[in-house]
């Protein structure tokens, strides 16, 4: 799938980040996408566009091992009906490869220096993610399995952090919110909604690193009102 994204590199400390933003959207077909922090979990929301997007640049990431995939969303108010405890917190959204070893801490300088960034086309294969049947769930109890996901959250933007094979294989899961969840509703009426859970770490829990929650909710919003 091809895909116009703006690319920016910023010096810092003397070695160069590149960061890849999505083209902003026309505003005849914009991509709605919304995160927050729940307190006791992440909330993603995404329309059909906006999953396009999400999946699109999920495939960048997982092929981009030198660079920070970043979707500056934290500016977006979720669906109309939304509503959270303890004063949900809006974030952007950034992936990243584990061997970059991006320091986040230094995250909110880099996205200061952020220009205009240069336009560019990038292309990812349509069979980028596994079949769900190819994949073995059962690996990733095991103490020597290191393909996991990672949460970090660093000036109001949160961190996915993996290997190739991490995006990949949750990518994988990803990919329902464009092939199946368009058509959910119509087989299964309110209040049901699609989602995709990822989580971070091998086991589920509360939280991740830094107490950040280590489950992310991605809910489907096909029927997109602020």
């Amino acid at each position: 799938m091809e895909q116009r994204v703006r690319v920016h590199k910023v010096r810092l400390g003397g070695e160069e980040i590149r960061v890849v933003q999505p083209w902003p959207a026309s505003a005849s077909a914009p991509a709605r996408l919304a995160l927050r922090d729940d307190h006791h979990w992440l909330s993603m929301y995404v329309d059909r566009p906006g999953a396009d997007q999400l999946v699109a640049l999920w495939s960048l990431a997982a092929r981009s091992a030198r660079s920070l995939i970043h979707l500056p969303i934290r500016g977006n108010r979720p669906p109309d009906g939304v509503t959270g405890d303890g004063g949900p917190v809006a974030l952007d959204l950034v992936l990243a490869h584990h061997s970059l070893r991006f320091p986040t801490a230094s995250w909110k300088e880099v996205r200061a220096r952020l220009g205009r960034g240069r336009p560019h086309t990038t292309g990812t294969p349509d069979d980028d993610f596994p079949d769900e049947s190819s994949i073995d769930h059962r690996r990733r109890t095991w103490p020597t399995y290191r393909d996991h996901l990672a949460f970090d959250v660093a000036a109001h933007t949160l961190f996915v952090i993996g290997s190739p094979t991490a995006f990949r294989e949750h990518g994988t899961a990803l990919r329902d919110l464009v092939t199946r969840a368009p058509s959910h509703s119509h087989h299964h009426p309110p209040p049901s909604h699609f989602c995709v859970e990822l989580s971070s770490g091998p086991w589920p829990g509360t939280r991740a690193r830094r107490g950040v929650p280590c489950q992310l909710h991605i809910q489907y919003a096909g029927e997109w009102r602020v």
